[in-house]
């Protein structure tokens, strides 16, 4: 059950500073799953970014360390961003959720997926950091991120080749940088499809 109705709302200010509203969320009870975590992981990179990557939530390392995609998951982001030709510096990159939601085995933290209503609690500091951000090109990296961004469940296969039009900003849905990792024989033709649709929404923001 999420603690509060209005989830993260109150805890949000009318700033729209990333530094201050990263520090706000470092504060922030709208929803039960700040109670396992580190830390809040809050969006970073060029606020005057036309280029906003979002993932579904921080994990183990960025929960660790309080920074957006420093894991695994990351590097390979990261590689592919680079192999489509794309500067890092001219990208924000963000979660739609802010705290680590896993399970403890043993010494290891298992990633565990948000729910529905745990996105929607979120949402708020979201909306603040694309309104902080005012990027006009979206990336929705994975069908947990497509759903924090879009509001609703969309297949990843079927949505990647068509970017939709969401309040005045182009958004593209591909996979999750994670779903490489897991994707054995499939991981190389992923890792080509997600290169692919980088490049496409960098030449959409005007930097690729």
């Amino acid at each position: 059950m999420i603690d509060s109705a209005d989830g993260a709302a109150p805890y949000v200010p009318r700033s729209r500073s990333i530094r201050v509203l990263a520090k706000a969320a470092q504060q922030c009870r709208g929803c039960p799953l700040y109670a396992n975590a580190t830390q809040a992981v809050f969006g970073e990179g060029s606020t005057g970014a036309s280029l906003c990557l979002v993932g579904e939530q921080p994990g183990d390392q960025e929960d660790r360390r309080g920074h957006p995609f420093v894991g695994p998951a990351g590097r390979v982001l990261w590689d592919c961003v680079g192999r489509a030709g794309l500067d890092r510096d001219e990208i924000f990159v963000t979660n739609v959720v802010k705290h680590f939601k896993h399970e403890d085995r043993g010494k290891r933290r298992i990633h565990k997926r948000p729910t529905t209503e745990e996105i929607e609690a979120c949402s708020p500091w979201f909306s603040a950091e694309l309104a902080a951000v005012r990027a006009s090109v979206v990336v929705a990296l994975g069908a947990t991120a497509a759903r924090g961004v879009l509001g609703r469940t969309v297949q990843i296969a079927r949505s990647r080749t068509e970017p939709l039009t969401i309040d005045g900003r182009t958004v593209f849905v591909t996979y999750h940088p994670s779903a490489i990792l897991r994707a054995d024989e499939a991981a190389a033709e992923l890792r080509e499809a997600l290169i692919e649709d980088l490049r496409r929404a960098g030449a959409t923001a005007g930097i690729g």
